[in-house]
């Protein structure tokens, strides 16, 4: 019995330490001076992608852009703040983007270990040089629509590049919620 549950915390642990891995990173800043609670009580989107964008045919498609647009439009009014068609309080601008990231450039031992191998000897297990992957981002800024004073920007870390369909809605989905958990009150 006691081998059982010291098991499943072991197991639940795991998991834990796992999915805290998988959180999404957010970074936030509030223009103290310029937005206050209350300000904004009706929203209106700033423009939409430009169709020469390079990203266009992957992550920036329109498609994404509708998914993007409907993900902050819901989390807005979660939020008390209203679509408008004209005469907005405030002004919501977004993007999506991509790029390529060397890790551990400079160092071209970076990852691996050294071994033996019986009689053949010390070995090298692992690779040389840096590894390179994509990183996404997703971005919200928001606006006094009077002043054009900047009053919120979030960005999260959160890979579009390839995803379409079901795929692309949960991630852009994920996103937009872990934005809003940085929204200002």
């Amino acid at each position: 019995m006691q081998k059982r549950i010291l098991t499943s915390l072991a197991l639940g642990l795991l998991i834990g330490v796992s999915l805290a891995g998988c959180a999404l990173q957010v970074r936030s800043d509030v223009n103290r001076t310029a937005f206050h609670p209350g300000q904004c009580h009706t929203f209106a989107f700033i423009g939409s992608f430009r169709t020469d964008n390079p990203m266009r045919g992957t992550i920036a498609n329109p498609v994404n852009e509708s998914r993007l647009r409907a993900a902050i439009t819901s989390h807005m009014q979660s939020v008390g703040v209203q679509l408008a068609q004209a005469n907005a309080d405030c002004l919501v601008g977004y993007g999506i983007g991509s790029t390529l990231v060397v890790d551990g450039a400079g160092y071209p031992y970076a990852y691996g270990y050294w071994g033996w191998r019986g009689y053949w000897g010390p070995y090298w297990g692992g690779w040389y040089g840096p590894s390179v992957y994509r990183q996404g981002v997703i971005g919200i800024d928001m606006y006094d629509a009077k002043t054009r004073e900047p009053l919120w920007h979030a960005s999260v870390d959160q890979d579009l590049y390839g995803a379409t369909g079901a795929t692309a809605e949960q991630r852009i989905d994920a996103a937009v919620a872990a934005l809003f958990t940085r929204f200002p009150s």
